[in-house]
C-alpha cells in the first residue's frame, strides 16, 4: 500500500490484490466474524452463537476469510478452530472507524449549529 499512499503508480497486480482485500472486508458478516475472533480463536458453533447467524452462513464467510489469508484454521478434536491470521486487518478497521467517527462528529456539529436559534 506504500506505493499507493506515496504517489507511486502501483503494479496492476498489486491494485487487484488491494481491491480484493477490500471486497472481502466489504461484507458486514465478515467484519462481525473478525471482530468475534479478535480476542480468541473460536469454532464455527461459537461464532454462530456470537453472531446469531446460521451455521451455513458462518461457514461460507469463514471460507472467504480463510482463502484471503485473514483467518487461519486448525483442527481441535472434532472441531475446526478459526483464528486471526493477519492482525493488520484491525489497523485498517481502526482507520476506517476513526474516519467514520470524525465524519459523524462533523455532521453532528453541523446539525447542532443548525438547531441553534
Amino acid at each position: 500500500m506504500d506505493d499507493v499512499t506515496q504517489g507511486h503508480q502501483p503494479q496492476p497486480e498489486l491494485v487487484e490484490l488491494i481491491a480484493e482485500r477490500f471486497r472481502v472486508l466489504g461484507e458486514p458478516m465478515r467484519i462481525r466474524l473478525l471482530d468475534a475472533l479478535r480476542d480468541a480463536p473460536a469454532t464455527v458453533q461459537q461464532l454462530q452463537q456470537t453472531t446469531g447467524a446460521s451455521q451455513q452462513n458462518v461457514s461460507k464467510h469463514l471460507g472467504v476469510l480463510l482463502r484471503s489469508g485473514l483467518v487461519s484454521r486448525r483442527k481441535d478434536g472434532n472441531f475446526s478452530l478459526y483464528a486471526i491470521a493477519d492482525a493488520g486487518v484491525f489497523d485498517l478497521c481502526e482507520q476506517v472507524c476513526g474516519g467514520m467517527r470524525s465524519r459523524a462528529e462533523d455532521l453532528n456539529a453541523v446539525l447542532q449549529e443548525g438547531l441553534r436559534p
